[in-house]
């Protein structure tokens, strides 16, 4: 199995290498044309490498980052859509930085480097679809052993139905099933899943994976989540971990606020146009508010009031507060496009200036939604340690819809990890999930939540 795997990371490499190459030669020629062009010497021609140094190390930085590497993982689309925004913004800050090497504003270059983004474009989808093949040929879906609680059965089989590419249930067993004959099931299966399993028998299961190099997949309990922040403690010959538990300290509290308040306010600065035409459309529609504010919880159950355009009617909650749906009528011709595009977050930078929200943290919720929340996951009161935030991890990764459960548990896997690192990672992957359709996707009709 392991050699199965280096066999495929190796193939993987191979295919980022090859991308970032061709990339890396259309800019090269597109750089000496313009070099050429501008007639002025900046450097000696030793320059010429340099530049295209720096053009491949931000290729990998930015694709990297949007994961646009993880070949066999991704789904074809995402990785299309992955690759495209690192080179695109690659693109942009070689631009600057061409600019900062000329002096000027060099206009003639504009189209040179158009025609380098409308290539590259090209060369991804080429390279994306010989390798989606590729890939589904020579690794085929995982068959899984799924063990999982069966009031979570249905949900969890189609989520799993959604990755045919990736995941096979050859078999669905109730967690309840004695120890052994769930060990013993896992020998015809490339792997085993758990889901909602009694604790002692999931940890004797692990440790079982462990010891016969099984790969096994585990939904993570809150306290799980918790201990993935602690620190290692050898104050004896003993190991501990040490869990604080008190949120962010003092210095990342600092240095995060600074950093809301640089970006919050260069955002403004660059969605103020945007915002204008925003404002304007939703008055002209039904000639109601262009904003709304409704009352939020935020750190340690501060209460706020949080400001967005307005998507819906104006009478939208007369019959009570509840949760968008897949075919909400209450959503305005409007409110549909500025909700796909996210503009209608956009006042919500108002609210980071005054210290009522950061840019990332866990979205803030109602007061009645997060009592009713916490009538089945009590802990749901642990996204209180940080500050709310304009976007999130559970928004990255999770969807409009996702259970209350699953977006507390990706919100405290940022609270227990968190770094201004990470933090600015969260920012730049928010402008790809912008062109993810279903992670505006609402909840089912009649349902009030997730």
């Amino acid at each position: 199995m392991d050699s199965f795997n280096q066999y495929k990371r190796l193939i993987r490499t191979g295919v980022v290498g090859l991308e970032i190459l061709i990339e890396t030669l259309f800019f090269g020629y597109i750089w000496t044309e313009i070099y050429n062009v501008r007639k002025v010497v900046p450097f000696e021609n030793k320059g010429h490498w340099l530049m295209i140094g720096f053009y491949v190390l931000y290729l990998v930085v930015f694709v990297y980052l949007y994961g646009g590497t993880k070949y066999a993982y991704h789904r074809k689309g995402q990785l299309i859509l992955s690759q495209t925004l690192g080179t695109l913004i690659a693109n942009a800050v070689m631009y600057v930085q061409i600019i900062m090497v000329f002096g000027v504003f060099p206009f003639p270059i504009v189209w040179p480097m158009l025609l380098a983004c409308v290539l590259d474009f090209l060369v991804i989808v080429i390279l994306n679809q010989i390798s989606d093949r590729m890939f589904r040929r020579l690794f085929p879906p995982k068959k899984l052993l799924l063990i999982c609680d069966f009031n979570n059965k249905e949900n969890l089989l189609r989520k799993i139905a959604g990755r045919k590419d990736l995941y096979e249930v050859s078999k669905c067993i109730s967690a309840e099933e004695p120890l052994e004959s769930l060990k013993k099931e896992v020998q015809d299966c490339d792997a085993m899943m758990l889901y909602g399993v009694e604790e002692m028998k999931r940890n004797d299961l692990v440790k079982y994976c462990f010891e016969k190099s099984i790969r096994i997949y585990v939904a993570p309990e809150i306290s799980d989540i918790l201990l993935r922040g602690a620190d290692r403690l050898h104050s004896f010959d003993t190991p501990f971990l040490l869990l604080r538990n008190y949120g962010l300290s003092f210095e990342q509290k600092l240095i995060k606020r600074l950093m809301d308040l640089v970006i919050s306010a260069l955002m403004l600065v660059v969605a103020s146009p945007f915002m204008l035409v925003t404002a304007l459309a939703i008055k002209l529609e039904d000639h109601g508010p262009a904003l709304y504010k409704q009352e939020r919880v935020t750190l340690n159950g501060k209460k706020f009031w949080i400001y967005k355009f307005r998507s819906m009617v104006v009478d939208a909650e007369k019959q009570g507060a509840r949760f968008s749906s897949k075919n909400d009528d209450r959503i305005t011709k409007v409110g549909r496009v500025i909700r796909a595009l996210r503009l209608d977050e956009l006042p919500q930078l108002f609210n980071i200036l005054k210290g009522d929200m950061s840019i990332v943290g866990p979205r803030p919720e109602r007061q009645n939604y997060i009592d009713e929340f916490c009538k089945e996951t009590p802990e749901f009161i642990y996204r209180l340690k940080v500050k709310a935030g304009l976007t999130g991890y559970a928004q990255i990764y999770g969807k409009y819809n996702t259970t209350p459960q699953d977006k507390l548990k990706m919100d405290l896997m940022y609270i227990e990890s968190y770094s201004i690192l990470q933090d600015i990672r969260l920012i730049f992957l928010t402008l790809k999930i912008m062109f993810t359709k279903e992670s505006t996707e609402g909840v089912e009709e009649g349902q009030n939540h997730a």
